[in-house]
């Protein structure tokens, strides 16, 4: 193969260079597509490595290095330049472009469920009088002080009560957080 980059080099052989790119541009092809470059594309760089080994035969030096590695290296380089010369950003296709959902995600459908059916689980074992207020602070929407003037009782109470059934409510889904 060095006999036929010396007569390239030398007398521009023509039929050197044809039995030159029968060898090697199948496989500078094969090596460009195995680097992930479609079929068109490995071609025209096969094609484009072997018009510069066309052009640098010349310049090939044996005791460097092999006559394919020297071939593959400028397959490489070209590769190279062309990933460099393409554009680095690409538009999303319009069907990409869509707003995301606005459902909750899986895993985090399930935690809520587990979590509400904790609460309704700690809320029925509340005593009866705690259950009390929480109803009507959070189902009825009424304020401590209209709370305590239903029940008749102390706000003091009302603040009281509540506050030991956050207490055991917020014990109770502790390991859910």
């Amino acid at each position: 193969m060095a006999d036929l980059l010396r007569r390239i080099a030398e007398q521009a052989d023509a039929s050197a260079f044809r039995e030159l790119y029968q060898v090697y541009g199948p496989r500078v092809k094969a090596y460009m597509m195995r680097k992930g470059t479609d079929a068109a594309t490995a071609e025209d760089l096969a094609q484009e490595t072997l018009l510069a080994v066309w052009r640098k035969a010349s310049l090939y030096a044996g005791d460097r290095g092999s006559l394919t590695t020297w071939i593959f290296t400028i397959a490489r380089n070209l590769r190279i330049d062309l990933l460099r010369r393409q554009a680095p950003w690409q538009e999303l296709p319009e069907w990409r472009l869509q707003e995301p959902s606005e459902e909750a995600l899986p895993d985090e459908a399930v935690a809520e469920k587990q979590r509400q059916s904790r609460v309704r689980t700690l809320l029925a074992e509340l005593p009866a009088d705690q259950r009390e207020v929480v109803g009507l602070s959070y189902l009825e929407g009424l304020s401590h002080s209209e709370i305590a003037t239903r029940l008749c009782m102390p706000v003091g109470t009302v603040k009281s009560r509540m506050r030991l059934a956050y207490q055991k409510i917020r014990k109770g889904v502790e390991d859910l957080e």
